[in-house]
């Protein structure tokens, strides 16, 4: 048996899922893309006069989710199979694009291009973590590439998928570029995705142009999209959490329906990054109990849709790698696996989704090991008859070479790495009584010496660097940060 979480009964996701299609129809939704407005038009929409209003019909809305696969896979490099998202299975990967770095000596600072390879090389060894992410915004390249910079540093150094997207609606072609010199071929694209790109709805029910543009252009070429709405309950969305599920649920199938229009059986995952909002500090904690509620519950919503899903969680607040992380992060981790959240966003971010840390990141990753041990469950490793079993143990006083123990033991119990500490006081102490944050900044300098090399051909990753140092000087940088050795 699999432990299981729910929050939500069927009735209650019904007449919430019935509220949202209503408000589509009688508030509409806000999108400033002509194309977007046209496309939802040209299939029974109602546009106001401004062009700016699209009032979405139920059957609309009701055919996207219709026409919306209800799983889809994932491949790394090498065109590997990595994820297969159906309905009980569980990924992690970072969270994303935080402006901020806490390095190895506690300075928060803005992240560069050094930090973001040492987070490549380090992600691609901790076993938990399926995927990488774009998690930070080095500040050592125009904005104007950024977005593309980040993937290009992930595809060259890097061999797990990626989950990224694009701030902009330019930046989209350099991207798919990327993919595509990885790839060879459209056709090889669509058939192994790559990535998944993120598209932010802006609370409430508006889009705003480069989003929408890029779920368009993600739904026309074949790459997964996560949609990923964002209302704050007491603030830009109700304070009650089952009103803020309604708004969520709006402003994710107007997403849901501009990917189906532009391409019938576009690969999406019912996403989000809902928060309560903290009126004492005017903050949106994410290590809140209820903002994880609020994930939890729309990603109840999502499957009983028969989408895959995807969420924001297992992230802390805090702004070090304090018991406060552990405890959000932990907490978080756990209701991901037990309320079976396709792809977990959140490993690495601390204070407020805005700072990466690659020292909580390889302890996330043991967080990680367990929560996907509990999602596994109990289940019977021949354990029936029990009598020989027992006639073992009184005879010989122990199991610890048992043909039963060495069968099962690494299947029955998780053995978390180098930053967990199960040693004895006096062997601790022998080790210099070392601190979670010592034993975690050891593992990620062992984990970036020990690095294996990129899985691509010379000539891919030689067109790959052309490709981005060619983009790079239109916005006036004659070299990038990071110059490959070949």
């Amino acid at each position: 048996m699999r432990p299981t979480l729910r929050l939500l009964d069927d009735e209650l996701i019904e007449r919430i899922v019935a509220e949202a299609i209503h408000l589509l129809g009688v508030l509409g939704v806000e999108i400033h893309n002509p194309q977007a407005v046209d496309l939802l038009a040209s299939h029974g929409a109602r546009v106001s006069s401004d062009r700016f209003r699209v009032y979405l019909p139920d059957e609309l809305v009701r055919r996207a989710i219709e026409l919306a696969p209800r799983s889809f896979r994932l491949f790394d490099l090498l065109g590997r199979q990595t994820h297969d998202f159906t309905p009980d299975a569980v990924y992690f990967t970072p969270a994303s694009a935080a402006l901020y770095f806490l390095d190895s000596t506690g300075q928060l600072r803005r992240p560069n291009s050094e930090d973001y390879l040492r987070y490549v090389r380090v992600v691609e060894q901790l076993p938990h973590i399926a995927s990488q992410s774009t998690a930070m915004v080095p500040a050592d390249v125009p904005a104007e590439i950024s977005d593309a910079y980040r993937l290009f540093l992930s595809l060259l150094y890097g061999r797990k998928p990626v989950v990224t997207g694009a701030f902009s609606a330019e930046g989209f072609a350099l991207m798919r570029d990327l993919q595509l010199i990885v790839r060879g071929s459209q056709a090889e694209l669509e058939a192994k995705p790559l990535c998944i790109f993120s598209a932010c709805p802006t609370s409430p029910l508006r889009w705003s142009y480069g989003p929408s543009q890029n779920l368009l252009d993600c739904a026309r070429h074949g790459i997964p999209v996560e949609l990923i709405a964002m209302p704050l309950a007491g603030f830009q969305a109700p304070v009650s959490l089952v009103g803020t599920l309604i708004q969520h649920t709006a402003e994710t199938l107007s997403g849901l329906v501009l990917s189906q229009l532009a391409r019938p059986g576009a690969p999406v995952l019912y996403g989000g990054s809902p928060a309560i909002f903290d009126v004492r500090h005017e903050t949106t904690p994410m290590g809140a109990m209820e903002t994880m509620m609020l994930d939890c519950a729309y990603c109840e919503i999502g499957k009983y849709l028969g989408l895959p899903t995807q969420a924001y969680i297992g992230m802390s607040d805090a702004k070090q790698l304090d018991a406060q992380a552990g405890l959000e992060s932990g907490i978080g981790a756990v209701l991901a696996v037990l309320a079976r959240i396709n792809n977990v966003s959140g490993p690495g971010m601390l204070d407020f989704e805005n700072c990466q840390c690659l020292e909580k990141l390889v302890l996330d990753n043991e967080l990680c090991g367990m929560a996907l041990r509990l999602g596994a469950g109990i289940q019977p490793r021949e354990d029936f008859p029990a009598q020989p079993l027992f006639e073992e143990l009184l005879r010989e006083r122990h199991l610890l070479i048992a043909d039963h123990t060495r069968r099962w033991l690494k299947e029955e119990i998780y053995f978390p790495g180098r930053v967990i500490d199960r040693s004895r006081r006096q062997r601790w102490e022998q080790q210099g009584s070392p601190s979670l944050w010592d034993r975690a900044r050891r593992e990620v300098e062992r984990l970036v010496q020990a690095a294996p090399p990129s899985p691509l051909p010379e000539p891919i990753r030689r067109e790959l660097f052309q490709r981005m140092q060619s983009e790079a000087r239109r916005f006036g940088m004659e070299h990038l940060p990071i110059m490959p050795e070949w």
